[in-house]
């Protein structure tokens, strides 16, 4: 071998070294045969398939957002902000003003107002704040703590006021605007659908009922504003929320229509008309000590801690340590089953109840009769 091709061939080894060295591999000729496929493990076509499916046509556009400005131009300023004030004591009992706020709406021109019972229970001074910045102090007409309603009234002169709706015309995914106080910062707005409709849900041992529930964001401040529909009618009342870390856009507002006769109800007369059956009950479930204590055969019903003197109860011979389990054709596991059974009933009614004494079941009829407020 010359010289010369000696120099050539170090010269290629070289590069190709190099080449190695600087992550540059030199790729051989592939082979030009197409790979191998493994063929389907079952290619005859199922009974289902169709070759000329395709996915069906829309609609056609989605259709635009509501005009949200006219409808909250149109109800703010019959919207309020309700301030109030209240003694409270702290651990070592000294006193000192307790202030909160809250919202309402006026309902008609003589000033009449609605908000939550929760935003004025024990107030011992309520301030109006009107859209215009106005103040006006405010009497309690009468509240309702079972439907966490009240009526306040102010002295104003043709004051703006909301228009009143139906909702039961609601359906899911309605557009509605929650307005309100929102952590007392003065009246703001918010939109939402509706999401579930007749709610029943339990707000520190009441449980409310008939409720909408909404997208609308409700915080502190907002109860007792009012849920409008897109013509600016009330079909709510903005009563609470559910706030935990995993919860969003769970609002609630009591339904404009199981408002309307509670409301007129307290104008009338201030306080609500309902079927009574006249007796205290044990707010709690019925567990081991207290079947002990009350030496009692059944651990579900409601139990009976005090019969009013007159009372269709009374009347009925039901006595204290009766345990209701059935009213009328509704069957009775707590406390709540007969609240809500002798609410369905018409005064005047009669009614078969069954219940336990003891060891002994007993059937008795007793007639509802209008709560006088001797009964509270």
């Amino acid at each position: 071998m010359s010289q010369k091709v000696k120099y050539i061939i170090t010269a290629l080894v070289l590069i190709g070294v190099l080449l190695g060295a600087i992550g540059c591999p030199i790729s051989l000729p592939q082979s030009l045969t197409p790979p191998q496929t493994t063929p389907a493990q079952d290619s005859t076509p199922s009974d289902h398939t169709n070759a000329n499916w395709a996915f069906p046509s829309g609609t056609g556009s989605a259709a635009s957002l509501p005009n949200f400005p006219p409808v909250i131009a149109r109800v703010v300023p019959s919207v309020v902000s309700v301030n109030t004030e209240q003694v409270a004591s702290d651990f070592w009992g000294h006193q000192y003003i307790q202030r909160a706020a809250g919202s309402g709406m006026i309902i008609d021109d003589k000033g009449y107002i609605v908000t939550n019972n929760h935003v004025v229970q024990n107030a011992q001074n309520i301030k109006i704040k009107m859209h215009d910045g106005s103040t006006f102090p405010a009497e309690i007409v009468g509240t309702d703590a079972l439907t966490d309603l009240a009526v306040l009234k102010i002295n104003a002169t043709n004051p703006p006021y909301i228009p009143w709706g139906d909702s039961s015309q609601l359906a899911l995914g309605n557009w509605v605007i929650a307005i309100g106080n929102a952590l007392g910062e003065g009246i703001s707005v918010c939109e939402g659908i509706v999401s579930r409709i007749d709610v029943s849900i339990s707000i520190e041992g009441t449980i409310l009922r008939g409720l909408i529930q909404t997208t609308a964001a409700i915080n502190p401040g907002n109860s007792g504003g009012p849920l409008v529909n897109m013509a600016g009618e009330v079909i709510g009342i903005t009563s609470a929320k559910i706030a935990t870390v995993r919860v969003e856009g769970m609002g609630y507002a009591i339904s404009s229509n199981g408002a309307k006769p509670i409301i007129e109800d307290l104008i009338h007369q201030g306080y609500v008309t309902r079927p009574c059956l006249g007796v205290e009950l044990y707010p709690y479930s019925i567990d081991a000590f207290v079947m002990s204590e009350y030496n009692l055969s059944v651990n579900k019903g409601a139990l009976i801690t005090r019969v009013f003197p007159q009372s269709p109860a009374d009347k009925a011979g039901l006595a204290e340590g009766d345990v209701i389990i059935r009213f009328g054709n509704e069957e009775i596991s707590n406390i709540s089953d007969l609240v809500q059974a002798i609410h369905s009933c018409q005064i005047g009614q009669e009614v078969e109840i069954t219940f336990v004494r003891g060891e002994d079941t007993k059937t008795t009829i007793a007639t509802l009769e209008k709560t006088p407020s001797s009964w509270g």
